[in-house]
């Protein structure tokens, strides 16, 4: 059943379909507080895919944790959705564990710049896991939030990881230090053509909801 199934001081985890779980932890800023930052995990047999970790090291280890016991799945990948921390702040607890990282060839570059934990692996513009007998799908759509935003996709029940690139419902524009914001309202008109069929939609903050979120986010950028 969806709802709440792991707590701590750090890191919240609720099921939202019966493969797939938001990840929310907390970044300490100057301008927005204590801010909640989501993440994702899709699970097929006892496979795990994750997006973006949780900022910090020590609320990684507790997610990593709460997949190998209470869930008994390994982690075949993590994929940081861009280059800021509250996508890649706890990465090197998922290296430390020998759990392989993918992320868009930008974020690779952009957080070596920035002397950041750094993803592994380079994403071109996209790349097709197999997790257990189901797919998950990464892609580049165009910059927004950030020039390297890429967003999520588990097609077998159909959840979509959008990350920064997508606001909650009623959300501000919220930081634009990085952003390209006339291209954003594009590159997420070019998300929703691409994943009709994508009835449940996380965003980077706050609470997840269905294709309205794509359409808030493009009104509230034009």
């Amino acid at each position: 059943m969806p709802g709440e199934v792991y707590r701590s001081d750090a890191l919240i985890i609720k099921r939202i379909t019966a493969n797939s779980f938001i990840h929310t932890s907390y970044h300490q800023t100057d301008d927005f507080g204590n801010v909640p930052c989501n993440g994702l995990l899709v699970r097929s047999g006892d496979q795990v895919i994750v997006f973006d970790t949780p900022t910090k090291d020590h609320a990684s280890e507790e997610l990593i944790r709460w997949i190998q016991t209470s869930i008994r799945c390994s982690i075949v990948a993590v994929v940081p959705t861009h280059f800021h921390v509250d996508c890649l702040g706890g990465l090197q607890s998922f290296h430390a564990h020998g759990i392989a990282s993918y992320a868009n060839v930008k974020t690779v570059e952009l957080a070596q710049l920035n002397s950041t934990a750094v993803p592994q692996n380079g994403i071109k513009d996209s790349i097709t896991f197999d997790l257990g007998t189901e797919k998950v799908e990464v892609r580049s759509f165009g910059a927004g939030h950030t020039i390297d935003n890429v967003v999520g996709y588990f097609p077998s029940e159909g959840v979509l990881f959008g990350g920064c690139l997508i606001k909650e419902l009623d959300a501000t524009k919220g930081y634009l230090g990085d952003a390209d914001v006339e291209a954003w309202p594009v590159t997420v008109e070019r998300v929703k053509q691409a994943y009709p069929h994508a009835n449940h939609v996380v965003p980077g903050h706050g609470a997840h909801g269905d294709q309205r979120l794509l359409d808030y986010t493009i009104e509230l950028f034009k």
